[in-house]
């Protein structure tokens, strides 16, 4: 029995940084403007052109995008806001943040996206927002989303961490719902270090969107200490220290040129290992609907535990003690200490959820892997569960 183990532990996520952006952020740090300011008004009006968007507002995570937009949808105290139990918890915390609660709805098994048959029953007179998640890239089924939100008077905010390049029928991620909140974490598809993106056409979004992030108040520092003089600025939110600064936006003006490049690389790989693992008998991946573009931001496996005598967890262990570096996408929230004994979630409340917690596994998924990484995670997947196989 093959027995292999890589000589050097590979990670699960390397961001690729190149000469260009170290070239910029320097510029930024000579500049001697740091904070909010030219470059990233640049990066706003680029981002927003790539997605299709009127505004885009950078901020300094998806996180903060996330709250600042259910705030400008008007989310307060007693409210519910509609959303998937499989994400990061940064989805629904910045719902309790607002005094919210989360609604989860389950998901379907072959693309742990939102399962919208089940959408319209989550609504109540409470509900204010439907946030779908477009999990690992792959978009949800937009159309009959929208269309229930318009029937209920609803805003719809997309959890666009993973889907930059995700498209829906022919439309950018981005420019389909009411507002989008992308990432630019470490590990996303391009990064920033940190940061976030809330993107949206309504006009009426803009002041309050771009004040929250900014403490609330009517004027942001690049307008304060312009050249026309300094300028009064009133608070008129009680508002947040979200807001992205230059140093990152110099390091997001250079990924944005190479979105491409790292798509069509990352495409590559899951095209590999989805011919690796086809007809698997421990394992599966993730469905491809029809019509759309999936950003392959994150490979997830589904393991068939029915043909294996290992856990998910010492299938995880196993494959790390042989230097290749996994994650787990995701433990669904309803699971977890917080929403159980806050909401009093159930496990069996959303058994798809449920049964994906139990099975998920990320497998490396980035530009900088080499053709020789790839074929190493697959034959160290395969030595570990040929290992547990069930005889």
């Amino acid at each position: 029995m093959d027995d292999f183990k890589r000589a050097e532990f590979l990670p699960f996520h390397r961001p690729w940084i190149g000469e260009e952006e170290i070239a910029e952020v320097a510029d930024v740090l000579r500049s001697g403007w740091v904070t909010t300011g030219p470059r990233t008004r640049r990066f706003e009006a680029e981002f927003g052109a790539y997605v299709g968007a009127k505004h885009a507002v950078a901020m300094n995570s998806c996180t903060a995008a996330l709250h600042v937009g259910l705030a400008v949808a008007g989310v307060s105290p007693g409210d519910e806001v509609i959303t998937s139990p499989i994400t990061f918890p940064a989805t629904a915390n910045v719902v309790v943040h607002l005094g919210a609660r989360p609604v989860f709805v389950d998901v379907e098994r072959d693309t742990l996206n939102m399962d919208v048959r089940l959408l319209e029953r989550a609504i109540t007179p409470r509900t204010r927002v439907i946030l779908p998640v477009h999990f690992v890239g792959h978009p949800c089924d937009m159309d009959p989303i929208l269309d229930l939100a318009k029937r209920r008077g609803l805003v719809v905010l997309e959890d666009a961490a993973h889907a930059i390049e995700t498209g829906y029928k022919g439309r950018k991620v981005g420019s389909i719902g009411d507002m989008t909140a992308f990432s630019f974490y470490a590990t996303k598809n391009i990064t920033t270090g940190e940061g976030g993106m809330l993107t949206y056409d309504a006009d009426q979004f803009d002041a309050p969107a771009r004040m929250l992030s900014l403490h609330g108040i009517s004027k942001d520092a690049w307008k304060r200490y312009s050249t026309s003089g300094y300028q009064h600025w009133e608070t008129e939110y009680a508002g947040y220290k979200y807001n992205m600064f230059d140093v990152q936006a110099a390091i997001g003006l250079h990924q944005m040129k190479r979105i491409g490049e790292f798509h069509a690389r990352r495409a590559a790989i899951m095209e590999r290992y989805r011919q690796a693992f086809a007809g698997h008998f421990g394992l599966e991946l993730l469905a491809h609907r029809p019509d759309i573009v999936h950003a392959e931001h994150v490979c997830v496996v589904l393991l068939r535990l029915e043909n294996l005598t290992a856990t998910r967890d010492e299938v995880m262990n196993e494959i790390q003690a042989r230097n290749v570096g996994i994650g787990i996408h995701f433990r669904s929230l309803h699971v977890q200490k917080f929403y159980r004994e806050k909401f009093g979630f159930k496990p069996e409340d959303l058994p798809n959820a449920l049964w994906a917690t139990e099975r998920v596994l990320s497998l490396p998924l980035y530009p900088r892997m080499s053709d020789q990484d790839v074929e190493d995670v697959i034959r160290v997947v395969n030595v570990v569960l040929e290992r547990n196989r069930k005889r």
